[in-house]
């Protein structure tokens, strides 16, 4: 049984986030400010921007305009100056990424027409279907999609899979059309059907030149369409932006989609962008799953390159994602006394992956980036898909009944059909006894106290043993 895919990459914006919390870390313990500190602190904020692949002008434009600000009486003279800069940068960074989130504009006589522009290898394609998804689950909108990628076969089959898997309207197109008519027949259609708006795929470049820029400048002028959103590589960093700026010149952009920002530890891109195009970023790409994509809020982004966290973000994941009718039905299970089991172990397991992942989840908590790598080492999501396969390599039977059922001889075949090794085995049962006898303990009265108690600040399944990640859940 082949391993369910490793959630997540390094989080975007780790590198500047580290840098930043260690100068601001520094900062915090003087007493007061002066001149010299906070020349200082500027300086070594702005090698963090540089090193994190902002461009220039940003970083320059971002240092002065603190140093005006800080140097100011309120902040010489605050009782905390420490924390009073520290609200200057993070007000600094909501300024410089775009103030607010800016909503698609979708108000227009039906259809609403999406062009996405882009170049090739930036996930254009994927972004299309992934936005069709968003549209349809968060604004309640139905959609038709179609690929004006004349140039690109595999492009026009990936739409059509994905706009099937989807279950969205799709309006076919072949490489013998002409972008325009195809884009003007995907109008028509969503007329006839009634639908609220429709997203057209475009080709994309490698790089940019002029055959490409006439095409979509054609095709832009035959539509109209009231958003025209650009799809750009945040792992290109600053080359995302001055790509960016190219197709702003060539086209009236309207916001910007960042993708394979899970990859992307640095953020330059995102910090440059809004500066060098005056376009806001839209959404971003957080993942390749089909439901990877978030709408951009500066502040929030904001708040967890510095630290503090995301908690609404993290609440509006859960709300999304986690199984309530699950939830309620396994406390009143616990509450009966009746044994918590694998099965519903693997349930657990599973809704933590769709919010990102361990670390996904922990990245959205205030305080977890100060915390010493040791402690992050043991948010491990690497082994959480380790321990979904052995589950997913036991019986039915063996997963209700692991203590009684599963024996010496059931571990060869469990570890041979998870790819893991026996030991993994031994060590995922021995921690899940542990766990059952703490679930014993809470069923009883004032045993979530005690087990609290017990616990001993102990982390998920890491150096340090202790609970479980699913019991949060």
């Amino acid at each position: 049984m082949p391993l369910l895919q490793t959630i997540g990459c390094e989080p975007m914006f780790n590198q500047l986030s580290e840098r930043l919390n260690k100068v601001i870390k520094n900062l915090t313990g003087q007493g007061r400010l002066t001149e010299d500190n906070i020349k200082e602190t500027l300086r070594d904020i702005r090698i963090a921007l540089l090193e994190a692949d902002v461009a220039l002008p940003v970083a320059k434009a971002f240092i002065e305009q603190i140093q005006t600000k800080a140097l100011g009486q309120e902040v010489m003279q605050s009782l905390t100056p420490g924390q009073v800069l520290i609200k200057l940068v993070h007000d600094e960074l909501v300024h410089v990424m775009g103030e607010s989130n800016a909503m698609l504009d979708l108000k227009t006589e039906p259809p609403a027409v999406i062009l996405m522009a882009g170049l090739q290898g930036s996930g254009k394609t994927t972004t299309v279907a992934k936005l069709a998804r968003w549209l349809m689950q968060s604004q309640k909108k139905s959609v038709l999609v179609t690929s004006a990628d004349i140039y690109r076969p595999a492009a026009i089959e990936q739409l059509a899979t994905l706009a099937h898997t989807l279950g969205v309207e799709y309006h076919p197109s072949t490489t013998s059309d002409d972008p325009v008519d195809i884009a003007r027949g995907a109008i028509q259609a969503a007329k006839n059907k009634v639908i609220d708006v429709v997203i057209i795929d475009t080709a994309g470049r490698l790089h940019i030149d002029e055959e490409m820029m006439a095409e979509i400048k054609r095709l832009h002028a035959a539509i109209q369409p009231i958003e025209t959103l650009f799809v750009v590589d945040s792992m290109t960093g600053q080359d995302a932006a001055n790509t960016a700026k190219a197709f702003n010149d060539a086209l009236p952009l309207t916001g910007i989609v960042l993708t394979k920002t899970d990859g992307d530890a640095r953020g330059g891109a995102a910090l440059s962008i809004r500066h060098i195009t005056g376009k806001p970023i839209k959404f971003m790409g957080v993942g390749e799953k089909i439901d990877a994509l978030e709408p951009f809020y500066p502040d929030r982004v904001a708040s967890r390159i510095l630290g503090m966290g995301d908690i609404v973000s993290l609440v509006e994941d859960a709300e999304r994602h986690l199984d309530k009718d699950k939830a309620e039905k396994l406390v009143k299970k616990i509450k009966k006394g009746k044994n918590f089991d694998l099965e519903d172990f693997r349930d657990q397991l599973k809704q933590i992956h769709n919010m990102g992942g361990v670390m996904g989840i922990m990245s959205k908590l205030p305080g977890v980036s100060q915390l010493p790598q040791n402690m992050k080492d043991q948010f491990n999501d690497k082994k959480l898909v380790e321990i979904e396969a052995i589950i997913n390599s036991m019986r039915p039977i063996e997963r209700r009944f692991p203590d009684n059922i599963i024996k010496n001889s059931h571990k060869r075949r469990i570890s041979m059909g998870s790819g893991t090794s026996i030991q993994a085995v031994n060590q995922l049962l021995k921690q899940f006894s542990q766990m059952q006898k703490m679930m014993r303990k809470m069923s009883k009265k004032g045993g979530m106290m005690k087990l609290m108690r017990g616990m001993q600040g102990k982390f998920p399944f890491g150096g340090g043993g202790g609970l479980p990640p699913g019991m949060p859940f």
